[in-house]
C-alpha cells in the first residue's frame, strides 16, 4: 500500500470522525431530539471515501434520504407496522429513488427506522432532510479543503 492511500484514507476517516461525533454530541447534548441516524454513517463512507461516484452527489443524499423516509412514513400510515410493511417500504423506497433518479444506498435503510420507531412525517424534515443537508455542506466543505472533485 503506498504512503498516499494511507495518507487519503486517514483523512477520509478524520471527516467520518469530525461530522458523526458533531451529531452525535449535539443527539446526546439536545434532549429529546435526534440528531444522528445510522444511515448517516453509511452516507459518510460515500463522501469521504468515494466522493466521487454518482451515489455520493448531493441531490441523490439529501432526495434519497428524504424520499426513502417519507416511503416509510407513508406505508406505516397505510398498513402499520408488520414484517410487509418493512418490506414494502424498502421496495416503494427503492423504486422512487430509481425513477427520480436520486438512488443513495444508505437512505434504503430510513424507512426499516421509520417503520421500527413508528415515526411521523416531522421525522422526514428532522433529523433526516436537516441531517443529510448538514452532511452535504460537511462534505462539500471538508472535501474542497482537501481539494477533492466534490460533488
Amino acid at each position: 500500500m503506498n504512503n498516499n492511500k494511507i495518507i487519503n484514507a486517514l483523512l477520509s476517516a478524520f471527516g467520518a470522525l469530525i461530522f458523526i461525533s458533531f451529531l452525535a454530541f449535539l443527539d446526546r447534548s439536545l434532549e429529546g431530539m435526534i440528531w444522528l441516524i445510522p444511515p448517516f454513517g453509511a452516507s459518510m463512507v460515500l463522501v469521504m471515501a468515494v466522493h466521487e461516484s454518482p451515489l455520493a452527489k448531493p441531490k441523490n443524499i439529501l432526495l434519497g434520504h428524504i424520499l426513502s423516509a417519507l416511503s416509510g412514513v407513508i406505508i406505516l400510515y397505510l398498513i402499520g407496522d408488520n414484517f410487509l410493511a418493512l418490506g414494502i417500504a424498502v421496495a416503494l423506497a427503492v423504486f422512487v429513488m430509481i425513477v427520480t433518479d436520486t438512488i443513495h444506498p444508505p437512505a434504503g435503510a430510513n424507512p426499516i427506522i421509520v417503520i421500527l420507531t413508528g415515526q411521523g412525517i416531522s421525522f422526514v424534515l428532522f433529523p433526516v432532510a436537516v441531517g443529510a443537508f448538514m452532511l452535504i455542506v460537511f462534505a462539500y466543505l471538508y472535501n474542497k479543503l482537501l481539494k477533492r472533485n466534490y460533488p
